[in-house]
């Protein structure tokens, strides 16, 4: 088998909110089709990705470098022994041939997103969704019925008072979500203590509330917020400050005692291991948020889980950042702690299958064979429109 084409264009998702660090006012998306020479059902297999929101489309990386070098290698560089499949592997491989190490940046936001397009065509043709293909070969079959998700929103936004804030969690807990998270960092502390409170008089215990501070904090910032978050057992504080201020972090975890969360800045196996050795973590408490979409794809986020074995880290404390379904197929392949969901945000790209309900925090997953992106209306459309 080959791979016949690959297209990617860019997709606006830019909207008016705003975190600690950034506004999301020019953000883009790159969408990926994978074509290859497998037929099922009298159409041939499309695999689709895309990279996480947070950054930006890596179209140049991906039109420039990688797609071409994947066109260019040999069919049998990518493909399984027996010819009948991809190997992610390889094609992997294949991407990152004549790539130095270190110095991420951007590219691996361009091979996240070809990975999850070749996982969803590998699950394709094998005939099964991506989740069991996972558990299959990782898990000795074992996947998760259900898989824990919360909600991520709270942003900051031109005229949200309290009250619109207190009405887009209660909206979330509708919905079926029984933790949510928020933004802090973007006002003042006191501020953001009266929007802590205002959220907690709707959700009730804090440890059915998270706080993110998007990397924003110097040290002495972060254990002030760290002293003034205490009292409320918060379920965690995530990225009080730069993701590879490592030395900040193991201080941080000093003062505070309750569950700290970060990782979803830190985009390869080595990045991630500086963390565990470096950055005071505790393997019983604290969790880590890796997105494959941005961090060179779930063929190195399998490296990932396994370097995190070996230091004493279960794959329960990894609850991926991105709030897509790929990372909810690995969750439930993989046995992870669970995932972000964005329910009103990052559209069409946030959320999961279409009438898959939230009960009690928890989703199942569709039988789809792949990722299940057809069982999401809004995004296959502009799926299917590139691939055609």
């Amino acid at each position: 088998m080959r791979i016949v084409e690959i297209r990617e264009t860019a997709v606006p998702i830019a909207s008016s909110i705003r975190n600690a660090f950034i506004d999301f006012g020019q953000m883009t998306v790159s969408v990926v089709a994978l074509v290859t020479d497998v037929v099922r059902d009298g159409r041939p297999v499309v695999g689709y990705g895309f990279n996480s929101n947070g950054r930006y489309a890596p179209s140049g990386l991906l039109r420039e470098r990688f797609i071409p070098r994947l066109l260019a290698a040999p069919p049998t560089a990518l493909a399984t022994e027996d010819g009948s499949n991809l190997d992610p592997h390889r094609v992997w491989q294949a991407m990152m041939t004549g790539e130095k190490p270190g110095g991420h940046g951007e590219r691996s936001v361009a091979v996240g997103t070809v990975d999850m397009a070749v996982w969803d065509a590998v699950a394709k043709i094998e005939g099964k969704p991506l989740w069991r293909l996972l558990a299959e070969r990782y898990r000795g079959g074992d996947a998760d019925a259900k898989v824990w998700v919360y909600a991520a929103g709270g942003y900051y936004q031109p005229g949200k008072d309290l009250a619109a804030l207190q009405e887009e969690m209660r909206g979330y807990l509708r919905q079926g979500y029984t933790t949510v998270k928020m933004k802090i960092g973007g006002a003042p502390l006191d501020d953001d203590r009266r929007r802590i409170e205002a959220v907690l008089a709707v959700v009730g215990m804090g440890d059915r509330l998270a706080v993110d501070a998007n990397g924003r904090f110097d040290l002495d910032t972060a254990v002030a917020y760290a002293e003034a978050l205490a009292p409320y057992g918060l379920r965690w504080y995530e990225e009080a400050g730069d993701p590879l201020d490592f030395a900040l972090q193991a201080e941080l975890a000093r003062h505070y005692r309750l569950p700290l969360a970060t990782g979803e800045n830190l985009f390869s196996m080595p990045d991630a291991r500086n963390l565990v050795r470096y950055g005071g973590l505790r393997p019983d408490r604290d969790l880590l948020q890796f997105d494959c979409a941005l961090s060179y794809g779930l063929v190195e986020y399998l490296r990932t889980l396994e370097m995190l074995a070996d230091h004493g880290w279960s794959a329960r404390s990894c609850i991926p950042h991105g709030g897509h379904q790929m990372s909810l197929n690995m969750a439930a392949g993989l046995g992870l702690g669970g995932n972000e969901s964005y329910p009103e945000v990052f559209q069409p790209f946030g959320g999961y299958a279409d009438g898959i309900a939230v009960e009690e925090g928890h989703v199942r997953l569709p039988e789809t064979p792949g990722v299940g992106f057809e069982e999401k209306a809004d995004l296959i459309s502009l799926m299917r429109g590139l691939a055609a």
